[in-house]
Parts: C-alpha cells; structure tokens; sequence
C-alpha cells in the first residue's frame, strides 16, 4: 500500500485500501466535493472504485496507452 494514500487526503491515511475504495471520490487530493458532485450526475460516480472502474475512463486510458 506504500504510496497509494498519498493521492488522499490527510483525512483518509490509515485507512485500508478497501476503505479507501469506497471513499467519496472527493477523498482524493485535489478533487472538490464540487468535482464529486458532477462525477455523480455525469457519470453516476460516488467512490474512488467507481471512478477506477468507470468504462469511460477505462477506455481513455487505453487510448492515451497506445498513443503514447
């Protein structure tokens, strides 16, 4: 788990990565409640699972993968 809390909020460290599964996607450095708010409604995104697990997102990282 060495470095994965580090993209969490203080808040957040400690937690196992289970937990840190299922934290609101706002848990994540850098990302607002605001941001969360409109993962949600565009995505129906609530957790940094869904988020890691979003087809959409999936797809754009293969893309950006084989472009280089």
């Amino acid at each position: 788990m060495a470095g994965i809390e580090d993209h969490f909020d203080k808040a957040h460290h400690g937690k196992s990565v289970a937990d840190l599964a299922n934290s609101p996607v706002d848990a994540l450095k850098g990302v607002t409640e605001a941001d969360g708010e409109h993962l949600k409604a565009a995505f129906g995104i609530t957790t940094v699972k869904d988020l890691g697990t979003n087809k959409f997102f999936l797809w754009a990282q293969e893309v950006a993968k084989q472009a280089g």
